[in-house]
């Protein structure tokens, strides 16, 4: 509150922080209107709020360039594609019918940019709430959800699910199923991990996923011309019997990877289920043995843990390695989020906390575990 006192010369009137999230299941399921298990973080996005009686919004982001968004000018700007200044337009534009005038905000965050705990989503909520309270319109958090993805893929130009801002939006453990992803379906699942025994582990590779967005985008290009092939458009609504059935000539006209990539949606889709009822059922157990499952699923049908040129650097494998043997052959270990870089994710027996974390920061550097709560 000081510091915006001393950028902008008054005190600042509102403060709003939004969440980063984990994905717990469905990896890369979202985009085919699948299913996924997801939920926030205790690692925020805090913005400090004053209204400047300007038609421009004045961003100070700490570790970060300044910008402004001129109101008057909310169409989308190619030359601002990646950059946060593109979802502040995005969302403010949306908010002009209801009213939005300038104002000034100094960001603050503990989400490790480009480290798949989805920075971009929980700033894409947290302008949707900074809007909401300056014009009283009041929103859901599937409503800015909605709009966080819609300005992600428009203005940001990052093709993207629906997961990430749900989850962001969301207040614990959430159950969503994307086959209307209008209206998606969503429950509160009630699980606490540190009582079951495991605490939750983010562990950054060393290689952030800014510059991956082609890897991403060919995820859901080859699954969309598999899909064109079944006259579909996602891959929720091709037939699992058919698409074995002819999987001779999608092989022929998709190519394999495209038929290892549904393989992997398909059967994350289910395990997602599985897990939900397990977790219902408190039987951590199960649940991560599906969390493994899905691992090896998304390493050797996905292929996002690789990114496609890579072969000197390859710091999400290494990560995964270094992971699975500092487990010592329990709890579990995966890829999480988008994949190729950033960072994955780990249940790490409670009693192993202190000597997983000294062990696997050895390798990866000292603050590389990242240890959360949900909700």
């Amino acid at each position: 509150m000081n510091r915006f006192s001393e950028l902008f010369g008054y005190e600042s009137q509102l403060t709003v922080r939004a969440p980063g999230r984990t994905e717990l299941g469905g990896n890369h399921t979202d985009h085919e209107h699948g299913r996924v298990l997801a939920g926030p973080v205790d690692l925020y996005t805090t913005a400090y709020i004053g209204r400047n009686n300007s038609d421009r919004i004045r961003v100070v982001s700490e570790g970060y360039d300044s910008f402004e968004v001129d109101l008057r000018d909310t169409a989308v700007q190619v030359k601002e594609f990646g950059s946060p200044a593109s979802i502040v337009r995005g969302v403010a534009n949306a908010f002009l019918p209801y009213g939005l005038q300038g104002f000034d905000a100094y960001l603050t965050s503990d989400i490790p940019a480009g480290s798949g705990l989805s920075s971009s989503a929980a700033l894409e909520i947290l302008i949707g709430r900074i809007c909401c309270s300056l014009t009283g319109v009041t929103k859901t958090g599937e409503e800015l959800a909605i709009l966080g993805q819609y300005v992600e893929n428009v203005y940001f130009g990052k093709p993207c699910g629906l997961m990430d801002q749900m989850a962001c939006a969301a207040e614990g453990v959430l159950a969503i199923d994307f086959r209307d992803p209008s209206k998606p379906e969503s429950k509160e699942v009630h699980f606490d991990f540190k009582k079951a025994g495991y605490s939750l582990c983010i562990i950054k590779c060393g290689a952030g996923h800014e510059n991956l967005t082609d890897n991403y985008a060919a995820v859901t290009q080859e699954l969309a011309g598999l899909c064109k092939l079944f006259g579909k458009e996602v891959l929720r609504d091709v037939d699992e019997e058919e698409f074995y059935a002819r999987i001779k000539e999608v092989r022929e006209a998709c190519g394999d990877r495209a038929v290892l990539r549904a393989m992997h949606v398909y059967n994350d889709n289910q395990r997602v289920v599985q897990q939900i009822a397990a977790l219902e059922e408190g039987d951590i157990d199960r649940y991560l043995e599906l969390v493994r499952e899905s691992g090896r699923s998304s390493w050797e049908l996905l292929q996002n843990v690789i990114p496609e040129t890579a072969t000197t650097h390859q710091e999400m494998a290494v990560a995964l390695a270094i992971a699975e043997r500092n487990l010592k052959g329990r709890g579990a270990c995966r890829v999480h989020g988008g994949g190729f870089a950033g960072t994955i994710q780990a249940y790490v027996p409670n009693d192993l906390v202190e000597e997983f974390r000294c062990s696997t920061e050895a390798v990866l550097g000292e603050g590389s575990c990242i240890f959360v709560n949900i909700g």
